[in-house]
């Protein structure tokens, strides 16, 4: 990490949708702030896979629920490599698989499963004060005063071409894959994926991840928090 990085509370929400840079940009700039580092969607995608493990039907709101109250989901905050298990079993791997990745939505939609994470996830931020958050509703709903809301995004074709290449799927499935997500991530009756009024709104589509991340430490300095 990098050396005279202040010790004092930073908090920088990064949202938006999938293949937009969020995991990797956050990850770099926790880094380079010396500060941890939350990935709410593994969260997410932690319960989804414990919800398929119990067999409950994902329409079953009230099953889904009784699941994610009862698991003991942990998940580290190192940005150089944290891990994530569901009573105690390690399923990092997993939860990127395609059977998690096309039910999280679902889960996630939940009203009970996002009042519970939402919860976890501020406690997380509350007793670790430096650190990059990522997700969906992270400006908006879980650290609505965070130093800094980023709101990344990207043309269509950028995001599928990006999500395609780190799971090598094709990318027209992709980009229908994509597209499905946005419609059940945005249009959620509890805190959907939108953009907080007052965060910055930055189009990756052209930039580089270094390039991000260097503007990110320039919005943090001007505002005195980096």
């Amino acid at each position: 990490m990098e050396e005279n990085v202040p010790a004092g509370r930073c908090v920088v929400a990064v949202d938006g949708p999938s293949g937009s840079g969020k995991s990797t940009v956050s990850r770099r700039l926790a880094v380079s702030l010396g500060a941890r580092y939350l990935d709410t969607g593994a969260m997410y995608r932690a319960l989804t896979w414990a919800v398929l493990r119990s067999g409950v039907e994902l329409t079953d709101a009230e099953s889904v629920a009784k699941v994610a109250g009862e698991v003991d989901l942990r998940i580290g905050t190192d940005p150089q490599g944290y891990g994530v298990t569901v009573d105690g079993v390690d399923v990092a791997k997993e939860i990127r698989g395609p059977e998690v990745t096309g039910a999280v939505s679902a889960v996630a939609a939940v009203p009970a499963v996002r009042e519970l994470l939402v919860a976890r996830q501020r406690q997380v931020i509350a007793d670790t004060g430096r650190i990059v958050v990522e997700g969906r509703d992270i400006g908006s709903v879980v650290a609505p005063d965070a130093d800094l809301k980023v709101y990344l995004t990207a043309s269509e074709a950028a995001r599928a071409q990006r999500r395609s290449a780190e799971d090598a799927a094709d990318v027209a499935a992709t980009a229908a894959d994509l597209a499905r997500r946005d419609k059940l991530d945005s249009t959620r009756t509890v805190n959907p994926l939108q953009q907080a009024p007052d965060a910055v709104v930055l189009d990756t589509t052209e930039l580089g991840i270094d390039e991000v991340v260097a503007r990110l430490r320039a919005l943090l300095t001007e505002r005195g928090v980096a």
